[in-house]
């Protein structure tokens, strides 16, 4: 297994585990963006939120919702901030699935979602929704 994350949910390779559950593990991320960030993934390898199967992301999400309140009672957060690269050009670096749960304080310096992203759309709202309808009727 050459995947990162595939060896820390088969217990290969050390991390600080926190949860392991049926289809997810969630362990501290090597490289925080705050206290108690906490990386979580599903047990099988995949690569895009779109390749998840119904049970696995439905494991992935349970495993999320179960950590979120615990981690920011441990670590004395007042918020989180729960978010998810999906793809190399959104700046996902281990291509296999994984949500990141970061702990967030007023006046931490980090902003919302929002906030990295250029304000403005350049397609017309109407436009993309009918876009994004007929992909859905395809899919």
């Amino acid at each position: 297994m050459a995947c990162v994350f595939c060896r820390i949910a088969g217990g290969e390779i050390p991390a600080e585990v926190i949860a392991r559950e049926d289809g997810a593990t969630a362990f501290l991320d090597v490289t925080p963006l705050a206290d108690g960030h906490v990386l979580v993934i599903p047990n099988v390898h995949v690569g895009r939120v779109e390749d998840l199967e119904p049970d696995t992301a439905a494991a992935l999400f349970r495993a999320v919702h179960r950590i979120v309140g615990p981690i920011r009672a441990a670590v004395g957060a007042e918020g989180t901030t729960i978010g998810i690269n999906d793809g190399a050009a959104t700046g996902q670096t281990v291509p296999h699935v994984h949500v990141h749960v970061v702990p967030r304080r007023t006046g931490d310096g980090a902003g919302s979602v929002h906030s990295i992203f250029p304000h403005g759309t350049r397609q017309e709202l109407a436009s993309v929704a009918r876009a994004i309808r007929s992909q859905l009727e395809r899919a």
